[in-house]
């Protein structure tokens, strides 16, 4: 009997053990029966890369749930919206209503939930999370969905790193392209914030285009193809996929290569939800996206949690999609599903007993975990993360990580090696980018396409200086012909693009500010001529590089200047007459110190007085003796000669050769008068001279000729005139003997071209602007501005003689005279002779009998001794002086 019950114990422990590795083995640890804890609904698309990899990943995380709670179970019911729209709004409808489901995750968008909130209350309170990538959020979606969780990269991140990657480059026109997803258009406001960020790199919105989502499309591909055609047929070659589903963008880059535009001189630029699947794509389709940039967003990829994750997600992912097998690494969104049924479950798991949606969503927003995405927690029902987005370049069978763009950052090399400094690094600084078609320079982003038609340059018909541009009519081919200064600098610009500019001049017949709002108004494409660069004209249109610089320049009548002794003075400047003087008075000095022991021509003040007045004429009689003061009066005698040669031939030329000086100083002498002024009418000098220089309106006079300003100044209508610096170059050759420029000169920009605002030319005119420059030839087209007729003389400048040229003259002697002094300083400290003569000097002047009678008290009180005789206290002070001296 004991045999048989111990027989039975035996066979009921093989039952259990291998129960128990049954369970071990189907991965489930708990032998106890569970209660199910909650139902989660989810509506995915079963046909999309992204909604398997979704699907896949919920329902790890289920089982993964399960396997951590042995007590708890969540029923995951899935529903598949096969991309449409209204089969995922009846989806929702059915899970919320018939499966009584307590929350909801998948790829609805704030725009289809909201409608559905007010057909069915029940979806207002209901916990959703929107795994929707990029997440765009309505102002109004906290009101109607107070429940809705975004479990994704704000829209506005994406856009920023768009903004920085087309800034790095500098392309000023870019098209957009984005799917309108499941018949919803995307955010109306996402082109307006588009717009205004790139904006702020200089860059503008050309052309954008909008895609019916795919499934909606009866023809997809011919609808792409024409869609391409259309955007190929237009200059601009930069094009930004804003918004795409994975399906949509292989579509798209197969019809770009298949219709060239893949080849040199393109740019792609795509977004995460294309640039994550990378490592799914097969050959063929990395193969039509060489040269594509894009970013995706960053997470750890060398964590364990991620690496487990990987493993078995690629496991799972095989044994349902065998076709698929080769390509089945997990994405962002694969991880973001996996942690949102997470954050669920655990929210469910912390709220024991039955549930209410509010507390449920309050569960939800109040989660902090480390997911396999990373930290994952929420702020206003938005998954609060900073994201980071690794910048990729497609090349080969691959692609490469070139840089990483942080919206705190900007560019970097990585964020693990980042010392938390903002940078502002370019991240082709960390290798070369492959471009489509090949590796080389920067794509330009635009070209001059065959539909284009020859730009309208707008030229000045009615300047006053046609030395500039010059409009006229050529009889034999009834044809305008456009000549002048500034024509022939922009043709010889032309010839230095790197490309063909078909362009057409076109006579304008009104002031240059209006022209430069033609140009804003898209009424010309550009301007040609004399046109300042003013700052009140930036608000309309961008300026190419001056080919000129520019003043503006007061010119009046010229005046024979008046003879009188004050030229004498006029030779030098008053700093060159006072450094003279003190130099003669310092060498004579140092002479008459040195020469005085041994030199009898040198006794008294008057001998020291005469030898430093006829040095100058060479006419001195005394003879030096002393070889250090030959040594000091050597290079002064040069330096007086040098000088005296300078003065007398300025002198003569002021005396005998005519000059012209300005009839009006200054604008204070026109303004204190209300004297009339003339300007250009045409042009922005009239706004200058009321606004900035304060004239009256009244005494301002519009000429539009260079030949009426010679009348209006014989006939005094005028006191002065106001030119930009290079049409007062002209005048002025014209007539230098009888006008002359007053010193008032105010600086300006200088001449240019006037484009629309972010015109792409502006930069390339301006670079080969400067290659015209450097060349020398612009400086060959400048001749025809002078005029070899005009006397210079009559225009010198009246300026005295400074320092400056004799600068090397008077350190040279400064430095000798200064070594003589120390000498005779040393010599004098030697010499107690010096201090006979000025006790004598200062006895005569009672100087010294109180500075003996001071030092005998002195005396007297530290030694108590018999009072010494004045001829003591005398010698007493001598010997005091004697030693003070050495």
């Amino acid at each position: 009997m004991s045999l048989v019950i111990l027989s039975f114990c035996m066979l009921w422990l093989l039952v259990a053990v291998s129960k128990t590795n049954a369970d071990e083995a189907a991965g489930d640890h708990c032998p106890l029966a569970r209660h199910i804890m909650g139902n989660i609904g989810g509506v995915i698309d079963y046909r999309s890369r992204v909604g398997k990899e979704q699907k896949v990943a919920m329902e790890m995380a289920v089982e993964d749930f399960a396997r951590s709670s042995c007590s708890k179970q969540l029923v995951l019911q899935l529903e598949d919206s096969r991309g449409d729209s209204a089969r995922a709004a009846s989806s929702t409808v059915e899970l919320i209503d018939s499966k009584q489901v307590q929350a909801l995750i998948g790829t609805m968008s704030a725009q289809e939930t909201g409608p559905l909130s007010k057909v069915d209350k029940n979806i207002k309170y209901l916990p959703i999370i929107s795994l929707t990538s990029p997440a765009i959020t309505p102002p109004s979606i906290a009101h109607q969905l107070p429940h809705f969780f975004q479990f994704s990269d704000h829209i506005t991140f994406h856009i920023r790193c768009i903004a920085a990657i087309v800034g790095q480059f500098k392309w000023r026109k870019v098209t957009v392209i984005y799917e309108s997803k499941n018949g919803f258009s995307a955010y109306s406001g996402i082109l307006t914030l588009l717009s205004d960020t790139l904006k702020a790199v200089n860059t503008d919105i050309e052309h954008h285009s909008t895609f019916p989502s795919l499934p909606s499309l009866s023809n997809a591909e011919a609808f792409i193809e024409q869609e391409l055609v259309n955007m190929r047929s237009r200059s601009n070659r930069v094009f930004v996929v804003v918004i795409s589903s994975l399906e949509m963008a292989v579509l798209l880059f197969e019809k770009a290569k298949q219709l060239g535009m893949m080849e040199k001189g393109y740019v792609w630029i795509v977004t995460d939800e294309i640039a994550s699947f990378l490592d799914s794509f097969d050959s063929s389709v990395v193969n039509n996206m060489q040269g594509v940039i894009g970013f995706r967003t960053g997470f750890v990829r060398s964590s364990k949690p991620f690496k487990r994750f990987r493993s078995r997600f690629r496991s799972k992912y095989r044994s349902e999609y065998p076709e698929e097998e080769e390509y089945c690494n997990p994405s962002i969104f694969a991880l973001r599903a996996y942690d949102a049924t997470w954050a669920i479950a655990q929210a469910m798991k912390n709220s024991p007993g039955k549930i209410s949606s509010k507390d449920l969503s309050r569960a939800i927003s109040s989660s902090r975990f480390r997911g396999v995405s990373g930290v994952i927690r929420f702020k206003n029902n938005v998954l609060r993360q900073m994201p980071s987005f690794q910048i990729i370049n497609v090349v080969g069978n691959s692609y490469r990580e070139i840089a990483v763009w942080s919206p705190d950052f900007g560019f970097l090399k990585s964020l693990e090696k980042h010392n938390g400094v903002n940078s502002s690094g370019s991240f082709e600084e960390w290798g070369p980018v492959y471009w489509p078609g090949g590796e080389g320079g920067v794509p330009r982003g635009w070209v001059i396409s065959e539909t284009d038609k020859p730009l309208k340059i707008g030229v000045p018909a009615m300047g006053a200086f046609h030395e500039f541009v010059k409009v006229s009519l050529d009889e034999a081919s009834n044809k305008t012909c456009v000549t002048g200064f500034s024509i022939n600098v922009f043709e010889a610009t032309l010839k230095r693009l790197p490309y063909y500019l078909p362009y057409v001049f076109v006579p304008f017949n009104g002031s240059y500010d209006k022209m430069v709002e033609q140009v804003h108004d898209k009424g010309l494409d550009a301007a040609v001529g004399d046109f300042s660069i003013e700052p009140g004209r930036f608000q309309y249109a961008e300026f190419s590089q001056p080919y000129i610089d520019s003043r503006l320049v007061m010119t009046v009548p010229a005046k024979s200047a008046k003879s009188n002794i004050t030229w004498m003075l006029k030779t030098f400047t008053k700093k060159l007459w006072l450094l003279m003087v003190a130099m003669h008075m310092f060498i004579g000095c140092l002479v008459w110190i040195l020469e005085r022991g041994g030199n009898t021509e040198f006794e008294g003040i008057g001998g020291m007085l005469w030898f430093s007045v006829t040095v100058i004429f060479y006419a001195h009689g005394q003879p030096l003796r002393n070889n250090l003061s030959r040594v000091m009066v050597a290079p002064w005698l040069f330096v007086i000669l040098i000088v005296t040669a300078s003065f007398m031939a300025d002198l003569s030329s002021r005396m005998t050769v005519s000059r012209l000086e300005p009839s009006v100083l200054d604008i204070d002498t026109l303004l204190k008068t209300n004297a009339p002024v003339g300007c250009n009418g045409n042009s922005f000098v009239v706004r200058y001279l009321t606004n900035v220089l304060h004239f009256k309106p009244e005494n301002i006079r519009k000429f539009y000729s260079g030949n009426d300003y010679l009348e209006a100044f014989e006939t005094g209508h005028i006191k002065a005139a106001f030119f930009v610096e290079p049409h007062a170059k002209v005048f002025l050759g014209k007539y230098c003997k009888r006008f002359t420029q007053a010193k008032s000169t105010f600086q300006l920009g200088g001449f240019g071209y006037v484009f629309p605002k972010g015109s792409p030319l502006v930069f390339d005119m301006s670079e080969a602007i400067l290659k015209v420059i450097e060349s020398g030839e612009m400086r060959q087209m400048e001749e025809i501005l002078s005029f070899p007729n005009c006397s210079s003389d009559a225009l010198r400048d009246n300026s005295s003689l400074d320092l400056e040229p004799f600068a090397g003259l008077f350190i040279l002697s400064g430095s000798v005279s200064a070594f003589g002094f120390l000498v005779a300083i040393l010599r004098m400290g030697r010499n107690l002779q010096i201090l006979s003569y000025i006790q004598e000097a200062l006895t005569k002047r009672r100087i010294w009998r109180w500075a003996s009678i001071h030092l005998s008290r002195e005396n007297s009180r530290e030694n108590s001794t018999i009072p010494k005789t004045k001829d003591q206290v005398q010698t007493s002070t001598s010997v005091e002086l004697a030693n003070f001296a050495h």
